[in-house]
């Protein structure tokens, strides 16, 4: 059976193992039902998230001119701290900053590689978590805009980090900590103007990914570099499909592409 589709990221449901979905415009693959399956991928064109246009990706599923362009790949995107929709005023797109940026934010610690601080809007919770291969994740604070979990990520990163190491993730070479304990040292870091949307009690969530096997030494599939490739599904992490050759595919930071996908 043969899928064609533009990747974007693989969308999930919380459960015991966590629920994977690829998702195409007139199809859809629950990739759960495939671990231990031969999967071929096939790189066919691109398509710009933005434009549709058969147009090389520059960064997060858009070609060049767009992610310029759209407010969806503004710097408060990565940079919440950047965000000023609660000011009123415009970076890239008003209506569409105050949407994403006007609504309950949290801040949170996650451990996928090693604990780390992060940001995601409260409708995103724990699809955040899911996405990053954090095996426990807890609350910090729930604050009402962008802004303000954006500052308060800043002040802790000083203490904690915030970034993932995807090869450390992937081979799940990951010690289990007290988040709870590591919450409680941070706490007093948090900046005065969050300091009213502590959470006051709170416990750890535990995710679990559906994993026959962690590659040692996972290599990383370049579609634009590789345009076909085949391998049996070992498993699923984070936005990762993990093959038994430890060939890993991460579907997100392939967004744009248009694929054939051959499941036999």
């Amino acid at each position: 059976m043969t899928y064609q589709g533009v990747l974007t990221k693989m969308e999930t449901e919380y459960g015991h193992p966590i629920q994977y979905y690829l998702v195409f415009k007139n199809d859809f693959l629950h990739l759960n039902q495939l671990l231990n399956r031969t999967i071929s991928i096939q790189f066919v064109k691109y398509e710009c998230l933005n434009c549709g246009l058969d147009k090389p990706i520059y960064r997060q599923g858009f070609c060049k001119s767009c992610f310029f362009e759209v407010p969806q790949a503004a710097d408060w995107i990565m940079r919440p701290e950047l965000s000023t929709a609660h000011l009123d005023k415009e970076d890239r797109d008003l209506e569409y900053e105050k949407k994403v940026q006007l609504q309950p934010h949290i801040v949170y610690l996650a451990n996928s590689s090693s604990v780390k601080v992060g940001v995601t809007r409260k409708t995103q919770v724990p699809t955040r978590w899911i996405d990053q291969g954090a095996h426990e994740a807890i609350e910090i604070v729930e604050v009402p805009n962008r802004y303000l979990a954006g500052i308060t990520e800043v002040a802790l990163k000083e203490h904690v980090s915030d970034k993932t190491n995807w090869r450390t993730m992937l081979k799940n070479e990951v010690v289990d900590e007290n988040l709870v304990e590591w919450r409680e040292r941070l706490l007093p870091f948090v900046p005065e103007e969050a300091r009213e949307y502590i959470i006051e009690s709170n416990t750890e969530t535990d995710l679990e990914f559906p994993v026959l096997q962690y590659p040692l030494k996972p290599k990383s599939l370049n579609l634009e570099k590789t345009p076909s490739y085949t391998g049996k599904l070992s498993g699923i992490k984070g936005q990762y499909l993990i093959f038994e050759d430890q060939t890993v595919f991460n579907v997100r930071g392939n967004e744009g592409l248009v694929v054939d996908i051959t499941v036999s």
